[in-house]
């Protein structure tokens, strides 16, 4: 091994262009940057969604209808679902019964509606109740806790 042999290991060093460090380089000048504009210029930001002039796609594409920033998203469970529950033998009813027994998945909040029938007796928690839905829990004995 001598002086002259040694060599970084293969991947250590990556050569990388010195932009802008005079005629010498052959990269002085412009350095890379083409002629006058305003990318040219030091401190160029180009803005977001800035497509040259033309009109952005943002403004391009129609705007239509109101998201309201407090709309609560409701997951609907009917009372059919529960009384399939009361069948299994359930008799106190929350949102962990709930994903336990796949009616619902993750955080969400629920409401129970009045669809279908519920015979048996059931304690039921949730986030809201339909007044139909309410009306046939206690009809049935039970009983209704909004969390």
């Amino acid at each position: 091994m001598k002086l002259h042999t040694l060599k970084p290991e293969v991947g250590s060093t990556h050569s990388r262009r010195r932009i802008g460090r005079g005629p010498g380089s052959g990269l002085g000048g412009t350095s890379t940057r083409g002629h006058k504009g305003a990318k040219a210029r030091s401190g160029y930001k180009r803005k977001i969604g800035f497509e040259g002039g033309q009109m952005p796609l943002q403004r391009r594409v129609p705007k239509f209808g109101f998201k309201n920033i407090n709309h609560k998203e409701y997951l609907p469970v009917n009372l059919s679902s529960l009384q399939l529950l009361a069948d299994k033998g359930i008799t106190k009813i929350g949102i962990a019964e709930l994903k336990e027994n796949n009616l619902v998945k993750g955080r969400v909040l629920v409401k129970i509606l009045g669809k279908g029938e519920l015979t048996a007796k059931v304690d039921v928690e949730a986030n809201a109740f339909s007044k139909t839905a309410e009306e046939a829990i206690k009809a049935a004995g039970g009983s209704v806790t909004i969390i």
